[in-house]
C-alpha cells in the first residue's frame, strides 16, 4: 500500500526534470478521496510529463517551483571572516540570514570549517573576498566550499568581490608562475559551480576557469557619484592597460578622455610621466580597478596639476591599501578618492577625510537573485 507522511514543512521532493507545480496542492488530501489515490494520480500525472518531453527539455537543477521562489526558500549564503559587513548588507537586501557556520583557527594556524544547518539540495553562495590576509582567506574559501560540498549543497557559487592574485595573470618573467591560474585552479577543484566575481584586475582570467564565470563591473555605483559633480571632467588612464576601462567611463559621461603614459628614460632615472589629451582647466578623474600603495596615482596627480588640472579626483573599485597608502594619499593633491566595500577598509584609511566608500551590496544581491533563479544577468554587466 502507497502511503505518505503529511508535514506542515514538508518540503517539495527532487525531480530531474523541469517542471513547476504547486506541490502542496498536489499533495494536500481531502475526506472525500483517500491518500493512495491522491498519490497515484500524481504519479500517474509525472509519467505523463515525463513521456511528453524531449531532450532538451531535462535540466541539471532538481528544485522545483524555483522560478517562483520569492522567498528564496533553497538560497543559502555564507561566509568566511574577510568582508562580514558587506555579506551583512547583502543578506539585508535579499532579505534572508547568514547561514550558520564557524570559521577558525587552530592554535598552529590551521583553519577550521564546521557548517552549523543542513544544506542538502540548496542553492549555497560563498563570499569571500580573497584580500589580507590573503592566504588566510584563500584557505578560508577554499575549506568552505569543500565542506559544502561534502554536505551534498546542489550548487555552490563562489562570490568573490575581490579576486586576490589577479596581478599574476601572465609569465613577466623566465620561471614566473601565472598564480591567478593557480587560484582558478584551487577554487573549481575545491568544488565551486560558477564564479561571480567584480572588476577583474585582466578580464582574461575568465578564461582561467572551466566553470561559467559572471564578471561585473562596479562602474554603476561609481559613475553615480561622479554624475553629481556637475563640471566639465576628463576622465584619465592611469597607464596603458587602463584605457579600455577609462575610456568606457568617458563614454558614459559623455567626458574627454585622457591616458598618462610613464616611462623610464635612463636606468636609474625616475620616471617620466606624459600627458596625452588635453586636461588643461578640467577636473580629472582617475579611473583605475584598485589601489594599493597610491604611489601611480599620486604621481598622476601631480603631472595633471602642473598640465594645468584645476582638481584631481580618484576612483577605484578595489581599496587594497597597503603600506604608507594613506599617507601617500593624504600628501597628493587628490581631492577625493571614491572606492567600493569589496575589501573592507584598515582602521586609518576608515578615518582619512580624502576616503568616500560606496556598497555594491545591492549590485552582488541582485546577481545572487538572479543567478539562483536562472534569470539573465546580462543587464548588471554595464
Amino acid at each position: 500500500m502507497v502511503s505518505i507522511q503529511e508535514s506542515a514543512n514538508a518540503q517539495p521532493p527532487f525531480v530531474d526534470i523541469q517542471i513547476y507545480i504547486d506541490y502542496y496542492s498536489a499533495v494536500k488530501f481531502t475526506k472525500v478521496e483517500s491518500r493512495e489515490s491522491k498519490v497515484v494520480n500524481l504519479i500517474a500525472t509525472f509519467h505523463f510529463l515525463l513521456s511528453s518531453l524531449k531532450e532538451g527539455d531535462l535540466m541539471v537543477k532538481r528544485r522545483v517551483g524555483v522560478k517562483g521562489d520569492n522567498l528564496l526558500s533553497w538560497l543559502r549564503i555564507f561566509t568566511g571572516n574577510s568582508n562580514i559587513e558587506l555579506v551583512g548588507k547583502i543578506c539585508k537586501q535579499l532579505r534572508t540570514p547568514v547561514g550558520q557556520s564557524e570559521v577558525k583557527s587552530f592554535s598552529d594556524g590551521e583553519i577550521n570549517v564546521e557548517i552549523d544547518e543542513s544544506v542538502r539540495g540548496m542553492d549555497v553562495f560563498v563570499i569571500q573576498s580573497i584580500c589580507a590576509p590573503i592566504n588566510d582567506n584563500l584557505m578560508e574559501l577554499l575549506i568552505l566550499i569543500d565542506a559544502l560540498k561534502r554536505a551534498s549543497a546542489e550548487r555552490i557559487t563562489a562570490v568573490l568581490p575581490y579576486y586576490g592574485y589577479a596581478r599574476q595573470d601572465r609569465k613577466v618573467l623566465p620561471r614566473a608562475p601565472i598564480s591567478a591560474k593557480l587560484v582558478a585552479d584551487l577554487i573549481t577543484t575545491a568544488g565551486a559551480s560558477r564564479i561571480l566575481t567584480v572588476d577583474l584586475h585582466a578580464g582574461q582570467i575568465q578564461g582561467f576557469f572551466n566553470i561559467p564565470v559572471d564578471h561585473l563591473f562596479a562602474a554603476p555605483v561609481l559613475l553615480n557619484y561622479l554624475k553629481r559633480l556637475k563640471k566639465e571632467i576628463v576622465i584619465v588612464s592611469p597607464d596603458a592597460g587602463g584605457v579600455e576601462r577609462a575610456r568606457a567611463y568617458a563614454k558614459r559621461l559623455n567626458s574627454a578622455l585622457a591616458i598618462i603614459d610613464k616611462r623610464r628614460e635612463a636606468p636609474n632615472v625616475s620616471q617620466v610621466m606624459n600627458i596625452i589629451g588635453d586636461v588643461d582647466g578640467m577636473v580629472a578623474v582617475l579611473v583605475d580597478d584598485m589601489v594599493d600603495t597610491g604611489g601611480t596615482l599620486a604621481r598622476a596627480a601631480h603631472a595633471l596639476i602642473e598640465k594645468g588640472a584645476r582638481a584631481v579626483y580618484a576612483c577605484c573599485t578595489h581599496p587594497v591599501l597597503s603600506g604608507r597608502s594613506v599617507e601617500v594619499l593624504m600628501e597628493s593633491p587628490i581631492v577625493e578618492m571614491i572606492v567600493t566595500d569589496t575589501i573592507p577598509l584598515r582602521e586609518e584609511a576608515k578615518t582619512c577625510p580624502k576616503i568616500k566608500v560606496f556598497s555594491i551590496s545591492n549590485l552582488l544581491a541582485d546577481a545572487i537573485r538572479r543567478i539562483y533563479k536562472d534569470e539573465s544577468v546580462s543587464c548588471l554587466f554595464v
